[in-house]
């Protein structure tokens, strides 16, 4: 069952900004649902499968960070755009959250026009991806990529990947032989409203190639990476 693109649910620890971003989402036809921490979040995305989880990064009993990782790790949510809200401002905190799995970033107190921008930008990237890679499955020699449903498979050994991994190989390897800039890959897999330096994708070939091995991806020194195989 695909996520409904029209429910947004919002988590954050401060009642006054539940009301309040509630009140102007639900102004813009979206149905809200609420929860005070991430253990509740958890178990109302289950029940309510929203596309749009809006996330406090700072809250009591479970924090956003790992609230995104398990939701994340939740098969019928591993699609949700996740948000992420919070008052700090450290790089750590950003590099932090992405890491994390979220899609977008915003720094409290956010205009609810600036929230909604980024929600419509989110739904704009999800939709044309998913247009893209519709019931797409390639086998590169052993390593099979199912796009539809984000699996990937390497001599018959199947292999978990983060959502941001799994785009970034989705990408390379969907135009073999063909170097992609770094600036490219952060524009096409984090948009241009998220703000993310080059190291972001070197850490995430990294990653690639601890679990998939050295011989898909080459870098391309001072300008990017190529996905190859034989």
């Amino acid at each position: 069952m695909a996520l409904k693109d029209n429910k947004v649910l919002l988590v954050d620890d401060e009642a006054d900004i539940l009301e309040f971003l509630s009140y102007n989402l639900k102004k813009e036809g979206y149905q809200v649902f609420q929860a005070s921490n991430g253990k509740e979040a958890i178990a109302i995305a289950n029940k309510e499968e929203p596309l749009i989880i809006i996330l406090d990064v700072m809250m009591p009993e479970m924090d956003g960070m790992e609230t995104c990782r398990q939701i994340r790790e939740t098969p019928k949510l591993k699609d949700a755009l996740i948000l992420f809200l919070t008052a700090r401002n450290e790089d750590y905190s950003q590099i932090a959250g992405l890491d994390s799995g979220a899609d977008d970033y915003i720094q409290k107190p956010a205009r609810p026009r600036v929230i909604s921008s980024r929600i419509k930008s989110l739904l704009r990237r999800y939709r044309s991806y998913h247009r893209t890679v519709e019931n797409q499955i390639t086998d590169f020699n052993g390593l099979q990529i199912d796009r539809s449903r984000y699996i990937v498979i390497k001599d018959m050994v199947k292999i978990n990947l983060p959502k941001k991994e799994f785009e970034v190989l989705s990408l390379l390897s969907g135009h073999p032989g063909q170097v992609m800039t770094r600036e490219f890959i952060l524009e096409k897999i984090w948009g241009d409203d998220v703000v993310v330096g080059d190291r972001t994708v070197d850490v995430r070939v990294s990653k690639l190639r601890e679990k998939l091995g050295d011989k898909y991806i080459t870098t391309i020194k001072g300008v990017g990476y190529k996905f190859e195989f034989e």
